[in-house]
């Protein structure tokens, strides 16, 4: 079967292609190159706006403490390339994960290539709306309860590379939570988890979401708190989609089908 080619020289490939080791890697190499270039100008273009993008970061500071220190020459230029990287990942999001989605799912026809603008582009958005939660609201919450814990016992003088790393970790840690129903309903609709498993597990998922909230930077427990009013809500949609969107595992399918077949007539 002849091999169609879209935009950008990236293949489609048809349900019964088999694709050898080299196709495969020279597929795996177009999608890199367009990830890659992609990113790359995102972050040519966000450098411009770097003075801005640090003072966004530096919002949810209080005043006071807006005075970072920088300890060594290189630390202020690896701060800005970090800041503007992060934010070139955000932006790029949905392009970089339609690449990835694009080269697993092993066939690309119309009416796929439509779910899959319509997975990536809710990937993408439980993403940011995960990052634009916790950077107005967990992190405020975190940041004041933390310096303020001390009263006037410390004299608190920030480093500039620690104090973005804890604000991009956390932010780029609310977003990968904000993906908890795409991970359920990956899990349904492959047939290894139900949605009255889900259900029956509540209170397993409750002990996790805690644990993760926990473990997340920041560690107040009304930062916690925050987190974990999502994280449940979060969990209960993925049941639903797992109960709408869900598959039987592969499995009970075979059984069902044996157990009909040796059903005598």
């Amino acid at each position: 079967m002849g091999r169609r080619f879209g935009r950008w020289g990236v293949s489609r490939v048809e349900p019964d292609d088999r694709l050898s080791v080299v196709e495969h890697l020279t597929e795996l190499r177009t999608r890199l190159v367009i990830a890659v270039a992609t990113l790359a100008v995102a972050v040519a273009v966000l450098y411009g706006f770097n003075e801005w993008l640090m003072g966004v970061l530096l919002d949810p500071l209080a005043p006071e403490y807006r005075t970072l220190l920088a300890l060594s020459p290189t630390e202020p230029f690896l701060i800005i390339l970090k800041v503007v990287f992060g934010a070139a990942v955000l932006v790029t999001m949905p392009v970089l994960l339609y690449q990835l989605y694009s080269y697993v799912v092993p066939a690309i026809g119309e009416q796929t290539r439509r779910r899959m603008m319509v997975v990536v582009g809710g990937v993408s958005a439980l993403f940011i709306a995960g990052v634009f939660f916790v950077y107005f609201l967990v992190l405020p919450v975190a940041l004041q309860w933390l310096l303020g814990f001390a009263g006037d016992d410390f004299q608190v003088a920030l480093r500039a590379n620690e104090y973005f790393s804890f604000a991009l970790t956390l932010m780029f840690a609310g977003g990968l939570v904000f993906e908890v129903p795409v991970a359920m309903l990956a899990l349904a609709r492959m047939g290894l988890v139900s949605a009255q498993q889900f259900r029956t597990g509540w209170r397993v998922a409750i002990v996790a979401i805690a644990l993760v909230a926990a473990i997340l930077p920041g560690g107040d427990p009304f930062s916690m708190l925050m987190l974990m009013v999502p994280q449940v809500i979060l969990y209960a949609v993925g049941i639903w989609l797992a109960g709408v969107f869900g598959r039987p595992a592969p499995w009970a399918a075979g059984d069902v089908a044996t157990g009909a077949t040796d059903t005598p007539t």
